[in-house]
C-alpha cells in the first residue's frame, strides 16, 4: 500500500512540475497566448529567427516610431513599414506587450521570479517593452516620469540579470 502512495505522489509531483513549467511562458506576456477571435493575428508572433531579423527589429526601433492617443505603435518610415516583418512588430508592439504601469509592473515582478533563462521571444518582448518605456519616460513630466523612470529600471535590471545568468556556463534555459 506505501509504495502505490509513493507511487501516485510522484506522479503528482511531475505532472505538478510540468504543468507549472508549460504555463510559466503565458504568464510573462499572456496576449501572446490569448489572441482576440474577431482577429486575424498569429498566436504567439516572434520577430527574431535570424541574424537579419535582428538587425531589422534594430532598424525598427531606430526609425522614427509614432505612438498614437491611443498608444498605437507605428512606423513612420514608409519603406520599412511595408515589410512583412513590420506586420509582426505591429502585431507585437500593439497587442502583446504591457504598455499601463500596472501591468509593466506585474510583467517586472514576473521576471524577478521567473526561474532560468528567458525563452528568445519572452526577451525580446520585454526588450520592447523597455524600449516603450523608455519612451514613456521622455515624454512624461513631474510625479509620471518617475513613475515611468522606475518602471524603465525595474525592466532594465531584469533584462540584465537574465544576460548575466544566460553567460554563465552550465545554466540551463
Amino acid at each position: 500500500m506505501h509504495w502505490k502512495m509513493l507511487l501516485l505522489l510522484l506522479l503528482y509531483y511531475n505532472a505538478e512540475a510540468s504543468m507549472c513549467h508549460r504555463w510559466s511562458r503565458a504568464m510573462l506576456f499572456p496576449a501572446a497566448h490569448r489572441p482576440k477571435r474577431s482577429s486575424s493575428l498569429p498566436l504567439n508572433p516572434v520577430l527574431q529567427t535570424s541574424l537579419e531579423e535582428v538587425e531589422l527589429l534594430y532598424e525598427f526601433l531606430l526609425a522614427e516610431l509614432e505612438i498614437s492617443p491611443d498608444l498605437q505603435i507605428s512606423i513612420k518610415d514608409e519603406e520599412l513599414a511595408s515589410l512583412r516583418k513590420a506586420s509582426d512588430f505591429r502585431t507585437i508592439c500593439n497587442n502583446v506587450i504591457p504598455k499601463s504601469i500596472p501591468d509593466i509592473r506585474r510583467l517586472s515582478a514576473s521576471l524577478s521570479s521567473h526561474p532560468g533563462i528567458l525563452k528568445k521571444e519572452d526577451f525580446e518582448r520585454t526588450v520592447l517593452t523597455l524600449a516603450y518605456t523608455a519612451y514613456r519616460t521622455a515624454l512624461s513630466h513631474g510625479h509620471q516620469k518617475d513613475i515611468w523612470a522606475q518602471s524603465l529600471v525595474s525592466l532594465f535590471q531584469a533584462l540584465r540579470h537574465d544576460l548575466m545568468r544566460s553567460s554563465q556556463p552550465g545554466v540551463p534555459p
